[in-house]
């Protein structure tokens, strides 16, 4: 976690990039009744920005809270309390959020902003915890924030704490965010829901074993998302990321992913990105 410490300094703007779940498959349940997963993530450069400025104090502070959302709920906010707990660092934060990732799609931008948050401020008060350290603090704020922590594309298993990297093809993608707010504890609480799967390996994966084991119940509670699962088809293989609502497509050239976006963007709110192996924000603290 040492690259590039000398670069980072307060008040500069670090990228917090959206995810895509590119396979999610439930094998599962432990007795806690939290679900086994296998799933491959995948950054795309669709991305938030963060600014830390620097106070006197030891308190954390929101500059521009989200609206309706509590600043004491905020994730950024959550990661900096929890980071100076875990650490004993008496030195506070006002962070000013720039967004850009939409709410409730399972692109996992809340997710990214508290990782960039744990990552940056790590350097920024001089605290020298490993990237190990701050996954364990990221996944008690989410099971989500680890693999922005860790900063790779990757193959992920467990109830997604089980992180290694892959290399995956970079691709234009294509993501379309639906009128909807799909609720996961809903998703994972239908009986209809797949909790069986066979587990596969990444050479499977690789084969174009990438199916999305909550796609039937998403598409049956929410027609959203079935319409826009079938728009997309239109133009490429439309896919559901996580548990939604968000759903994507891969496209081969930048031309047939704008043409397909001109064309949905009559009815749909499209954002075209490329897909990324390495998180831009280490990519930042390594310049």
């Amino acid at each position: 976690m040492n690259e590039g410490e000398s670069r980072v300094a307060w008040g500069l703007t670090w990228p917090a990039p959206a995810k895509l779940n590119l396979m999610l498959r439930i094998v599962g349940q432990r007795e806690d009744g939290y679900h086994l997963l296998q799933t491959v993530f995948q950054f795309i450069d669709l991305l938030d920005g963060l600014k830390f400025h620097q106070t006197a104090t030891s308190t954390v502070t929101l500059r521009n809270p989200i609206p309706g959302v509590l600043a004491q709920e905020d994730l950024t906010v959550r990661a900096a309390l929890a980071l100076q707990q875990y650490s004993g660092s008496d030195l506070g934060v006002e962070i000013e959020l720039d967004k850009h990732i939409p709410m409730g799609g399972g692109l996992g931008g809340g997710s990214s902003d508290a990782a960039t948050t744990l990552v940056v401020l790590n350097q920024l008060w001089g605290l020298g915890l490993t990237k190990q350290e701050l996954m364990t603090i990221g996944l008690k704020l989410g099971a989500d924030v680890p693999i922005f922590i860790f900063g790779s594309a990757a193959w992920a298993e467990g109830v997604g704490e089980q992180i290694s990297a892959i290399d995956l093809p970079e691709k234009w993608m294509l993501v379309i965010k639906p009128e909807c707010h799909v609720n996961t504890k809903e998703i994972f609480c239908a009986k209809e829901l797949t909790r069986d799967s066979k587990r596969i390996t990444i050479s499977d994966f690789r084969a174009g074993q990438r199916v999305n084991d909550c796609l039937a119940v998403v598409e049956k509670f929410y027609q959203p998302v079935r319409e826009a699962i079938n728009d997309l088809s239109r133009y490429s293989l439309a896919r559901l990321t996580g548990t939604g609502a968000c759903v994507y497509a891969e496209f081969g050239t930048l031309e047939e992913a704008e043409l397909a976006k001109n064309a949905l963007s009559t009815k749909w709110s499209v954002y075209l990105a490329k897909s990324m192996n390495k998180s831009p924000l280490y990519s930042m603290l390594e310049q």
